[in-house]
């Protein structure tokens, strides 16, 4: 039994044949085509995904890797390497995929060799199979929708935005297939200062105008309006001016400007209520912060052991689940279940970084931060991230063997800190989160 494409997917094919010019549009309809026989395949989905946030595990999802050949004409290792030489001594990331998994055609076989000799492969997000098994796997263990990432200034050059736009193509069918919400989050990092927020209106109209985004059943609606995060603003290395950001909250959450109204989430700096740390110092954030309909303190890297997790909750969480209740406004805090950066450190910033830098604690680490804030009453929570491999974040099923990773790379596996660890534990333990959020019961002490 089939159900007939979203409205989504229909459009987007339409946009795709009649923008792309020549042989980019042959090949970008091929996919659109794949796109839709996913979209259109009878497997059950939630039957919508705008019930809203509440009770919900979301997952940040970068979606950015590519390989040459994997879309339009591309001609690079985007992501996975520097200087688009695809060695160990050019490994950008921190955590390898565990691609056994993956459909051949999504795979780019690099110059990485295991022990035996054997060479490694990766995978494109320009892959519908990719992105698909990604989806897949959110609905195997619990993970009840992704935060689909879009880079701003990626947005503002033509290419560069079609590569973009064929990304979400893949997610919207994905999270159609698979039955997960989804929503946009704009990440203002790189962006220009002069026209930041008329970038995010401009492309926010390209979405729902052109591409009819939020038309998808799985786009996830709270009070009664389509998601939109916005990622960055306030924090000290980011563009953006209070008086700017204030208009285009305004003018999104109102609908104003020819735009679509949208519930609005700030990813904001730990430090939005004390105006410290690693947030920007003028009071008029402070306005601006409490201007969101929900906030959502980014924490990655603010703590690094157990410990820390519970002081940090005690210290930032608590106060401000207590402000935002006084306030009305929505709060989804950040969980992440590791972090280590030495790879791309090295090759992109030229700067020497530790490598395990917050280790995992084989799960430990993750799982104290989900027990302190469901002691918290918190009624949803973002995992960061699904597949950022870059900074050692991810949590999708990660290559756990030795004998599988690429030798003279520097790479930590799911067991480095001294356990056998399977590649879907952290799978396994983000989406334990939901119900433990929905049903009230307190968490076990261990994963």
């Amino acid at each position: 039994m089939l159900k007939p494409p979203s409205r989504f997917s229909k459009t987007m094919a339409t946009f795709i044949r009649m923008t792309l010019p020549g042989g980019i549009a042959a090949r970008f309809s091929l996919v659109a085509a794949v796109m839709l026989a996913l979209a259109a395949l009878d497997n059950p989905p939630k039957a919508q995904a705008s019930s809203g946030l509440s009770g919900e595990v979301i997952a940040g999802y970068q979606g950015w890797f590519g390989c040459p050949g994997d879309f339009a004409g591309n001609t690079s290792w985007i992501h996975w390497f520097r200087d688009n030489v695809p060695d160990a001594a050019h490994l950008r990331v921190e955590l390898m995929p565990d691609t056994a998994e993956y459909p051949p055609d999504s795979l780019c076989e690099t110059d990485l060799r295991r022990p035996d000799g054997s060479r490694i492969s990766v995978y494109s997000a320009q892959s519908i199979g990719a992105v698909d098994l990604h989806f897949r796997w959110m609905a195997q263990y619990g993970i009840d929708g992704a935060a689909v990432q879009r880079f701003v200034v990626n947005t503002t050059q033509p290419q560069i935005r079609a590569r973009s736009d064929h990304l979400i193509a893949n997610e919207v069918a994905a999270a159609e297939h698979h039955g997960r919400g989804f929503y946009v989050t704009y990440d203002v990092s790189g962006g220009n200062p002069a026209t930041v927020t008329q970038d995010i209106e401009r492309d926010w109209h390209h979405l729902t105008a052109d591409l009819h985004v939020t038309a998808s059943p799985q786009y996830i609606r709270e009070r009664g309006k389509p998601v939109l995060e916005i990622w960055g603003f306030g924090f000290l290395d980011r563009p953006g001016r209070p008086e700017e950001v204030s208009a285009l909250q305004a003018n999104l959450e109102r609908g104003e400007s020819g735009l679509e109204a949208v519930t609005l989430i700030g990813g904001v700096p730990p430090e939005w209520r004390t105006l410290d740390g690693s947030s920007k110092r003028e009071h008029a954030w402070a306005t601006v912060y409490r201007q969101f309909d929900i906030l959502s303190p980014w924490s990655t890297g603010r703590y690094n052991d157990a410990a820390g997790a519970a002081k940090f909750v005690a210290q930032r969480v608590v106060p401000d689940l207590e402000e935002t209740r006084r306030l009305g406004i929505g709060y989804l805090p950040v969980v992440f279940p590791g972090f280590s950066w030495s790879n791309l450190s090295r090759l992109d910033r030229g700067r020497a970084a530790p490598v395990n830098q917050i280790p995992r604690n084989c799960g430990r680490f993750e799982w104290s931060a989900i027990r302190q804030l469901l002691a918290a009453h918190v009624n949803m929570i973002y995992v960061a991230m699904f597949d950022e491999v870059d900074e050692g974040t991810a949590v999708f099923k990660l290559e756990s063997h030795a004998a599988n990773l690429p030798v003279g790379a520097t790479v930590l596996s799911p067991g480095a800190d001294g356990c056998t660890a399977a590649p879907d534990l952290y799978l396994g333990l983000s989406g334990a989160a939901g119900p433990l959020i929905r049903s009230g019961r307190p968490p076990p002490d261990h994963w």
